[in-house]
């Protein structure tokens, strides 16, 4: 069955959650928004682009920063409503420098940090 990109619920602002996961290890790396255009993209040329809220463009992982994701699969959940990418991961995914942008832990009401910037 052909992939029909108009089956997937978009919300108000024409975007869709994507949650990139390291296809290797399964670590959850990042959540980042796409609209129809970017999942095109992402799908065409194998490195995965999504939609800056804040910039009002594309925004193709690694672009400025180096640290470049690599699509390996698109997965779709059951509602069609949020996007899983399973990636190579280039680098660290986070600004920050770390692997994840999930290196905080609520633990007994404290924030814990649990990853240090990449060397």
């Amino acid at each position: 069955m052909a992939f029909d990109p108009a089956t997937l619920k978009f919300d108000a602002a024409g975007l869709i959650p994507c949650i990139a996961q390291d296809h290797a290890s399964g670590e959850v790396l990042m959540l980042a928004w796409m609209n129809a255009a970017s999942v095109a993209r992402t799908l065409e040329t194998g490195r995965v682009t999504y939609w800056s809220r804040s910039r009002g463009a594309f925004w193709v992982k690694g672009e400025t920063s180096g640290h470049h994701q690599r699509l390996v699969d698109l997965r779709l959940d059951c509602d069609r409503d949020c996007l899983l990418a399973l990636v190579t991961q280039e680098g660290p995914a986070c600004h920050t420098g770390r692997q994840s942008c999930f290196y905080t832990a609520v633990r007994g009401g404290e924030e814990v940090i649990l990853t240090e910037p990449m060397a």
